[in-house]
């Protein structure tokens, strides 16, 4: 179900909304302090695209938070699934056309501008419910189904805005759905090697909340335990587990490069220069000899904007 076509009206009982810029502007602000490197590629969108790519974040963050902050964090499991069911409440609510803050208002606009269905939103959340009761997994297969609602689920809520290059909508046989390039794989593909690269630099993090997303059978195969991971040894098992988690991370980026060359000439470069600025982190994780208990990972401000030419390039190549 889309947005499309479908009126708004105002939940009773709430504050008067803000327009609708300044409720684009709080989305703008959000995602400048949250995600400072996927903030910097969407400055390279056209105005109306950057937009609605903000409202989608803020919307997902405020998913993770219901999970994930230090507030939630200090929760009994019960109020925190009562939480998430009001939110996919909530969230259906806003794709009937029930608007209620200036979330829910750039959302709505979002979704008039760039419909797309509701699936993903209610994916992500079931995400969100699978850390009420999973701390552990056994396989990649059982990690990777979290990964792609948790973040598979981002480039499909994303895709429409993106939009395909105007070499193929406007050509004589765009009207066959059959004859147009598909990016969702791709697409899914980007949001999975995100989420698998939050997962390895954020493993001392995550092990303080008592959760362990590297696939248990894997900790087996390296002779890595989790007594050893929560006490976090760093030992020549554990890095040659981690040379193997990284290099499935990059395979899941490359299988991300092969749609990026179909989208719309003004959304190539932002996503290439996302592409390669959270795959670097991967290997700033390399050159901190894979402590991630000791060491945040990430790219510094003159790195990601030394990179954007290299994107650029990297933009035009078809």
């Amino acid at each position: 179900m889309s947005s499309a076509a479908v009126p708004v009206h105002s939940a009773s009982g709430i504050q008067p909304l803000p327009s609708l810029d300044e409720a684009y502007e709080a989305c703008r602000r959000e995602t400048a302090e949250w995600a400072k490197t996927f903030y910097l590629g969407t400055l390279l969108m056209p105005p109306e695209k950057r937009r609605a790519i903000w409202a989608i974040y803020v919307w997902c963050r405020r998913t993770d938070e219901l999970m994930d902050s230090p507030e939630a964090q200090a929760q009994p499991l019960p109020v925190l699934a009562e939480r998430l069911d009001a939110w996919e409440a909530r969230t259906r609510g806003l794709f009937a056309g029930e608007v209620g803050d200036g979330l829910d208002l750039v959302m709505h606009d979002t979704l008039q501008r760039y419909p797309q269905p509701l699936q993903p939103y209610l994916d992500m959340i079931e995400g969100m419910r699978m850390d009420l009761t999973t701390s552990r997994y056994a396989t990649f297969a059982e990690l990777e189904l979290y990964c792609y609602r948790v973040a598979g689920t981002v480039g499909l809520m994303t895709q429409e805005v993106m939009g395909l290059d105007a070499a193929y909508t406007t050509s004589p046989w765009s009207g066959r759905p059959d004859t147009l390039p598909d990016t969702t794989e791709a697409a899914v593909a980007l949001g999975i090697a995100n989420q698998l690269t939050n997962i390895l630099r954020d493993v001392g993090e995550d092990r303080g909340r008592g959760r362990i997303y590297l696939p248990l059978d894997e900790l087996e195969r390296f002779g890595y335990s989790e007594a050893e991971l929560m006490a976090g040894v760093v030992n020549d098992n554990w890095r040659a587990l981690m040379r193997f988690q990284l290099e499935r991370a990059r395979d899941w980026f490359a299988r991300s490069e092969a749609g990026v060359r179909w989208l719309a000439a003004d959304a190539r470069w932002p996503v290439w220069a996302s592409l390669r600025l959270y795959r670097g982190i991967l290997d700033v994780i390399e050159q901190h000899g894979y402590d991630v208990f000791n060491h945040r990972a990430y790219v510094p401000t003159a790195g990601k904007l030394l990179d954007l030419p290299f994107s650029y390039l990297a933009a035009q190549a078809r």
